[in-house]
């Protein structure tokens, strides 16, 4: 229920306003079935801005950090997503991404939509990184289409570390399904994981115009914050 007065009462009528958001692609978007909203993750906002604007209902797989922040702020951000029906991901080891993939196909399973990130976290500069094989794993097993989207000024209305979000307007670009039914069987077989993901962030990386690089943003990231501590010791 509150899925709902969220979208339709309160955050949704208020994202409208404030961020005009040009929507294409939205035909893209099949009206029922299962299918995976596969884009990239520039900031918070991406959260909020893309779910409100579709008709239907969509669940991410959102990092379980959400869910266990310390204080009032994470009490509150851990009851927004678990009101909106977000599922916790735990995002450290292999067993933990075997975990994922049984809870996207149990979304997929009941013929609904699943937003996933396959890069795995937010870009730390804008730029559009590696994706995890993991979205290609579910697309094959749960044989459904998957619609590349890109989300377009997010980061520039919230980078990392901005609490409070620009007032810009952004755009949100949805690509034409991408069918992987050929490899139905293969889901274990790596190097048709690594090309249908690469496939996958190719086309994202054409809707949105972004620089890409063949690294995982994690790793990236765990650079900079090496080199951070580095300089401050």
């Amino acid at each position: 229920m509150l899925y709902y007065v969220l979208k339709y009462a309160v955050l949704g009528p208020l994202l409208r306003l404030l961020f005009r958001p040009r929507m294409v692609g939205l035909e893209h978007i099949p009206e029922e079935g299962a299918a995976i909203i596969a884009g990239n993750h520039l900031s918070f906002s991406d959260h909020f801005l893309m779910p409100v604007m579709l008709k239907r209902r969509i669940t991410f797989l959102a990092k379980q950090e959400y869910f266990t922040g310390p204080g009032i702020k994470g009490r509150l951000t851990a009851a927004f997503f678990r009101a909106v029906g977000q599922i916790p991901v735990d995002r450290s080891g292999k067993e933990a991404g075997r975990a994922a993939i049984r809870e996207g196909l149990g979304v997929l399973g009941k013929d609904e939509l699943l937003g996933i990130y396959p890069e795995g976290t937010r870009s730390p500069d804008g730029k559009l990184y590696k994706g995890k094989v993991g979205v290609a794993v579910m697309a094959i097993r749960g044989r459904v289409p998957v619609i590349p989207c890109a989300m377009v000024g997010t980061f520039e209305i919230q980078p990392p570390g901005q609490v409070v979000p620009r007032i810009k307007r952004v755009a949100i670009r949805f690509g034409e399904p991408l069918d992987f039914s050929r490899y139905v069987g293969m889901e274990d077989e790596k190097a048709v994981l690594r090309a249908i993901t690469d496939e996958i962030m190719y086309k994202v990386m054409e809707l949105s115009g972004q620089e890409y690089v063949d690294r995982y943003a994690a790793d990236v990231k765990a650079e900079q914050s090496r080199k951070f501590r580095g300089i401050i010791s």
